[in-house]
């Protein structure tokens, strides 16, 4: 049985409430320009992860939801502001101006009006300097093992994503790092979830990449999820709502 409908996801209504978690790790320059561009009606979880740039301040000034998280690590970051959310519909976005937050309505819509349980970005550089070709080449190596070890036909585990709190939870995700975005498409996967992928514009972002920005960070990030790869396949649905097996590809 799939998933009923919510209400109708126009980014001017409250009907359905939205979440962007927005995990943050010194990013006080990129964060003004994050921030005026989440949907009208939406609301901006920043999640800092440690920073020492005054960020936290900065996003609570612009009005932002301010999330504390002590435990270094991108899903860590991630997990926090999705147990913090209440809304309906939870979206992830870096926080790093290198992804625009009004791209998410889209995908938005399509979770809200029940055709698809999990919408993911397939990030699409623009100019020189948006996506280092050490990183793009493993994110390719990720995909095609991703459709080895699921069926699903990703071209991307970019951080832009879209999906109803409640069944997120139901995956109980565990990585705390790196793995965090290609453990929630495995286990999604592994419950039938319907997953789409929709092309964004992906920028230079601000600052330096605490992942793929260096080597070290890269190999970590590669650890983490040949981590999550060789997860034992989960035979049974976690979502709430639940969905229908053999779902879209």
């Amino acid at each position: 049985m799939t998933p009923s409908p919510l209400p109708s996801a126009e980014p001017d209504e409250r009907a359905v409430r939205v979440d962007v978690v927005l995990p943050c790790l010194d990013e006080a320059a990129a964060l003004p320009w994050v921030l005026e561009r989440i949907p009208r009606g939406w609301r901006a979880v920043v999640v800092d992860n440690g920073s020492t740039d005054g960020s936290a301040d900065i996003a609570r000034a612009l009005g932002a939801t301010v999330v504390h998280e002590s435990r270094r690590g991108f899903g860590a970051a991630c997990h926090a502001g999705l147990t913090a959310s209440d809304a309906d519909v939870v979206c992830f976005c870096d926080c790093d101006a290198s992804l625009d937050p009004g791209l998410l309505r889209p995908f938005v819509r399509r979770v809200a009006d029940g055709e698809a349980d999990l919408v993911v970005g397939r990030r699409r550089p623009q100019g020189r300097g948006a996506w280092p070709p050490h990183a793009r080449a493993g994110n390719l190596a990720l995909a095609r093992m991703l459709r080895r070890r699921t069926g699903v036909r990703l071209h991307d585990l970019g951080p832009m994503r879209a999906a109803r709190r409640e069944d997120l939870l139901g995956l109980d995700l565990t990585d705390r790092r790196s793995g965090y975005p290609l453990q929630m498409v495995v286990r999604a996967a592994d419950a039938a979830w319907r997953i789409e992928e929709r092309d964004v514009p992906y920028l230079p972002r601000s600052g330096k990449s605490k992942v793929t920005g260096t080597w070290r960070g890269t190999w970590h990030a590669a650890r983490d999820m040949r981590a999550v790869l060789a997860e034992e396949p989960r035979t049974t649905s976690t979502a709430g709502a639940g969905h229908a097996a053999g779902g879209a590809r």
